[in-house]
């Protein structure tokens, strides 16, 4: 949950209404493949329900995610394609934020691009940080935090500030995109 806050933290309130207009709801069964290593990438998306694997050919299980994860945000900074592949480990529920759409609109409103490629190097930087821990670089045993270091599990009190502001947009999207879908069907 925290990545998509630290994406709804840096955008407005109508930055997240118009994504949540533009996003599609999309359901996914337990095995299907969200997005393919070595394809093209057709957007962004945000688990909403349910949770996703990550692998990567020759080296097996990299990931997995819960609610509130985003994939797909590389292929949308760098236009390249996918660099793993994402598949649902359970029948789950994600928000599709369509890339040629998200991109024209990035076109023609400036602020809104550096306010979502900010939150995007945001959550970048936390998923490589906790990388890093995980490989165990830094840790206690070769070497020692330095006074003005974050420890590893504190929060930015930047980011901290804009939390409960995001989960109540995120609150908001979801009803909107939970009265979407009940009304389409």
């Amino acid at each position: 949950m925290k990545r998509v806050l630290y994406l709804l933290g840096q955008l407005t309130d109508e930055d997240a209404y118009w994504l949540a207009k533009i996003g599609r709801v999309r359901r996914l069964e337990s095995g299907e493949e969200l997005i393919r290593e070595g394809s093209s990438v057709a957007g962004i998306f945000i688990l909403i329900e349910g949770k996703l694997v990550v692998t990567l050919a020759n080296v097996g299980e990299l990931a997995h995610l819960g609610v509130g994860e985003i994939v797909g945000e590389l292929s949308l900074v760098d236009s390249r394609s996918a660099s793993a592949t994402v598949t649902a480990r359970v029948a789950s529920t994600v928000m599709e934020i369509p890339r040629d759409i998200l991109q024209r609109h990035m076109d023609v409103n400036p602020a809104f691009a550096a306010r979502l490629y900010r939150a995007i190097a945001i959550f970048l930087a936390d998923r490589m940080r906790s990388t890093i821990r995980r490989m165990g670089y830094g840790s206690e045993s070769s070497s020692t935090l330095a006074e003005d270091e974050e420890a590893t599990d504190e929060i930015d009190f930047e980011l901290l500030e804009k939390i409960h502001q995001a989960g109540a947009r995120f609150d908001r999207i979801f009803r909107q995109l939970s009265s979407t879908t009940q009304n389409s069907h």
